[in-house]
């Protein structure tokens, strides 16, 4: 099966603007291709994570890949899917971000001679000339056809700032430089952004006459209609100081049934052979196939040895056996204790389980904490040295486990 075909197997193709071009360029290695990554925080996160495996892929086909870290654009703000304006970042913070994703991107892409390449859109557009690029590139945007962009939409109805209507000329410019300087010929994207990767081909086009490509990656969604790697604390993270490795798993591990297959097809490197046979098991092998999904991805992510140890830390707390060592856990000092104890309440916000103590009240109220598999119900239910030098389990709810330690 060539590449494409198989792109197209795991449901990943949203849509095209050149179905045959796009096709015999990919099969045949011909795609010399970016996605952008702007840096809105100091790691990427499994949003990211689907674009960073189709790059994989196609470079294991022999495409070239053209890494584009925001750095410009990050100034900016992308409004696609925004309710709200981003907060503006300082240049610092923008270049930490910038140095993070560097870093991530490392372990699934290779760099190199005649390999992928990394550009950052600063080194071009903080030096444009307001002037410059109006006359340039101005003429070339219908301002009717950008107020019908889907990116749009949603912001129109609370305001769209001057600020973030440019960001479609600027993603555009991009595509158009890295066209003129480094031969890049298609773009990659989730579907959210087809209305701006349509307006950078049309550039493309106008302005040298040549042809280029856009083909947007369906986004993953899980039944509940939220978008891949959202939970209730947030985004899961690359990074595993954000997010644990064990946490990663976990993530996985616990995904609606109806999306477990899905997933697999779309982020594993499982062949479609292996994937086939899959999809024939019996029904009650469903936390089977989790399991797989979410060794598989945290192996991808954090290494196998780190997926053992999250695979093995899953069987303690769900199955009775297997090593608890490896489950998140906080280590409290002298300073964490009043009088040699903690509250359980208190004990929440230590581990980071709960935001607030408002929050951990709530939750204990509602018999949503346990600790060592019993039901804590009181407030003023205290912990003593002796409790954490032993250890003590701590679940929120069915799918949440942390270990706390003195």
């Amino acid at each position: 099966m060539n590449i494409y075909e198989e792109l197209q197997e795991r449901g990943l193709i949203a849509q095209v603007t050149d179905d045959k071009e796009i096709k015999e360029l990919i099969n045949n290695g011909g795609a010399r291709f970016y996605i952008g990554f702007d840096p809105t925080a100091d790691s990427l996160h499994v949003g990211h994570f689907m674009a960073l495996c189709l790059m994989k892929r196609l470079q294991m086909a022999g495409n070239k890949p053209v890494v584009l870290i925001g750095g410009g654009t990050g100034y900016i703000g992308d409004p696609s899917g925004r309710s709200d304006m981003r907060s503006m970042m300082t240049p610092e913070t923008i270049q930490h971000n910038c140095d993070c994703f560097k870093k991530q991107m490392e372990r699934f892409i290779t760099f190199g001679d005649n390999e992928a390449i990394m550009v950052n859109n600063a080194d071009w557009l903080l030096d444009l000339n307001y002037i410059e690029l109006l006359r340039e590139v101005g003429a070339c945007f219908s301002v009717n056809n950008m107020l019908r962009a889907e990116c749009y939409k949603q912001r129109m109805e609370k305001g769209l700032s001057f600020l973030e209507f440019n960001y479609m000329i600027m993603q555009s410019y991009d595509f158009y430089y890295l066209h003129k300087n480094y031969g890049c010929n298609m773009q990659f994207g989730g579907d959210d952004q087809w209305s701006n990767m349509l307006a950078g081909t049309d550039l493309i086009r106008k302005k040298t006459g040549e042809d280029a490509y856009a083909m947007t990656i369906t986004l993953l969604l899980n039944s509940e209609g939220k978008k891949m790697g959202k939970t209730a604390k947030g985004a899961v993270w690359l990074d595993p100081e954000k997010t644990s490795p064990f946490e990663f798993y976990q993530y996985w591990r616990n995904v609606d049934d109806a999306d477990v297959m899905k997933c697999i097809k779309m982020l594993t490197f499982l062949s479609m052979d292996e994937i086939r046979e899959m999809e024939n098991w019996e029904d009650n092998r469903i936390n089977e196939k989790k399991e797989v999904l979410a060794y598989e991805l945290t192996a991808l992510v954090h290494g196998k040895d780190e997926a053992e140890k999250a695979k093995a830390a899953a069987l303690a707390l769900f199955s009775g056996g297997g090593d608890s060592e490896n489950m998140p856990t906080t280590k409290l000092t002298d300073e964490d204790l009043e009088n040699g104890e903690i509250s359980i309440v208190n004990l929440l916000v230590k581990c980071a389980i709960c935001a607030s103590k408002g929050e951990a009240k709530r939750l204990v109220q509602q018999g949503g904490v346990s600790v060592n598999d019993e039901t804590v119900s009181a407030l003023d239910k205290m912990f003593g040295k002796t409790d954490l030098q032993n250890g003590l389990k701590i679940r929120k709810g069915k799918k949440h486990f942390h270990k706390a330690t003195f």
